[in-house]
């Protein structure tokens, strides 16, 4: 395969390529076992994604100094980012969690989708786990890997109390009753996705995951020791360090559309079309709701 420097692109069938990836029915993992030195060109960043990213390189901060944050509102509105201690979820449940997902991900392949293969202007380095739950419904056990079955169903009883929680949180610090999110039922609908990261042989050309704004009210993370997570903050790349048995939590695009502003920001859509569009479009790190502006 021919070298390829970062942010280079040579001409060659990118359609071919994703096609042929996408029939091995595999997954980055496999490609990682075959003894690669060089990644297929599908997952080299463009050149446009190395352009927009150093516009921020020389003011990246791993150690970003932000303010001890005392309330939610507060870190919500200001980051957009907080991480949770104290959440009563066992450190021995979130342990077992992670390694649940790294031996789903390390035992025998199932395929099921490319996600936005597609539609991205690079593919990601990572292969994800990815199901979805309905909250209150108990999960049926047969339909997850036996590999982390158990880990799974344990792991979501804990956080969809949490979930239950933090949806009262949130809506008091939008000065809506407590029950506002819940009776929205933006803790109904619910995904859960497992990331797996193979070794790469050539980093510095791709991303694990692009930059992106979550498609959701807000998300729950649960991030192993590698400190890999950052969020924009005042053209700032902040580094979120890992805190042992800490969960951190990300407001979704979604939230800001409950915002009862006066004159509003978004045009009036439903779920379904907001969706629709943050779909066809693949991490291409612009938020989706920029679209909706009025």
């Amino acid at each position: 395969m021919e070298s390829v420097q970062p942010g280079e692109i040579t001409l060659y069938d990118r359609n071919k390529e994703l096609k042929a990836f996408d029939e091995t029915k595999t997954g980055v993992k496999c490609i990682v076992d075959l003894g690669i030195e060089k990644i297929p060109q599908m997952f080299v960043r463009t050149q446009d994604e190395f352009t927009e990213d150093l516009a921020y390189a020389d003011a990246t901060r791993d150690q970003f100094q932000t303010p001890i944050i005392d309330e939610i509102r507060r870190a919500s509105m200001t980051l957009g980012f907080f991480q949770l201690v104290n959440h009563e979820v066992p450190v021995s449940v979130t342990n077992e969690m992670i390694e649940g997902i790294r031996r789903f991900h390390e035992g025998d392949i199932q395929y099921y989708s490319n996600y936005d293969l597609n539609e991205s202007r690079s593919a990601n380095w990572r292969d994800t786990f990815r199901c979805r739950l309905l909250n209150p419904d108990p999960i049926d056990p047969q339909l997850l890997p036996d590999t982390c079955r158990d880990i799974i169903v344990e792991y979501w009883k804990h956080i969809m109390g949490l979930g239950d929680t933090l949806a009262e949180l949130l809506s008091e610090a939008l000065g809506l009753h407590k029950d506002h999110l819940k009776g929205m039922d933006c803790t109904q609908s619910l995904a859960l996705l497992g990331h797996y990261y193979p070794a790469c042989p050539e980093p510095e050309l791709t991303m694990g995951t692009t930059k992106h704004s979550d498609q959701s009210f807000f998300t729950i993370l649960l991030q192993d020791q590698v400190a890999g997570l950052q969020f924009l903050h005042q053209s700032h790349w902040v580094t979120v360090k890992p805190i042992p048995g800490a969960l951190t939590v990300n407001i979704g695009d979604l939230i800001q559309l409950t915002s009862e502003t006066n004159p509003p920001v978004y045009k009036d859509i439903t779920f379904k079309e907001y969706i629709n569009y943050a779909h066809s479009r693949g991490l291409d790190g612009v938020s989706s709701l920029n679209y909706f502006k009025l």
